[in-house]
């Protein structure tokens, strides 16, 4: 089984490693043969017939590369399965380049704190990355995260967000006391 995916020039080298490190750890760590056109920006991934898991995974390790999560950030999640990337596309959500970089501040916010108080609230990593949003994370957890993100984008106070993020992390905290008690 084998599946492609395009991975932009600035990321391939990241993708690759120092003297072919991470390209080295991710094959053996899923099983797979990849192979890299650094010149077309393409990516192919072999994996066995039997079992097309660890391929997925390396594909979607592949993706959060390339979306700007650091190679270390991404295996996260070939540790712990429950870990999911989504991506958020935000060119659609722009007319053009400065609205988009108006989008991406707002969610990185000044010195980069309100995409740092979004990861710690909501125990999530995200990397904002040319027109995209990138989250890892637990599902429950990507939700809202991804609701956080939705109200930034569309023009929410960041103080109403964090209220927000604050009530969510302690429903999630009366949920887990709830559960043992």
């Amino acid at each position: 089984m084998m599946q492609e995916v395009k991975v932009a020039a600035n990321r391939i080298g990241a993708l690759i490693g120092k003297g072919g490190s991470t390209k080295k750890e991710l094959e053996s760590k899923t099983s797979t043969t990849i192979t890299i056109d650094s010149k077309e920006g393409t990516v192919k991934v072999e994996g066995t017939e039997e079992n097309t898991v660890p391929l997925l995974r390396a594909v979607e390790v592949i993706n959060a590369v390339n979306r700007g999560f650091s190679p270390e950030r991404a295996f996260e999640m070939l540790e712990d399965e429950d870990l999911l990337l989504e991506v958020i596309d935000l060119s659609g959500l722009a007319d053009n380049p400065r609205q988009l970089d108006r989008l991406r501040g707002r969610i990185i916010g000044k010195d980069g704190r309100a995409r740092e108080q979004i990861e710690d609230m909501t125990d999530v990593e995200i990397s904002v990355f040319g027109k995209t949003i990138a989250i890892i994370g637990y599902p429950e957890q990507l939700k809202v995260a991804r609701a956080a993100i939705d109200m930034l984008i569309e023009g929410v106070p960041h103080e109403n967000v964090f209220a927000f993020l604050d009530k969510k992390k302690k429903e999630a905290k009366q949920d887990l006391l709830g559960y043992y008690y």
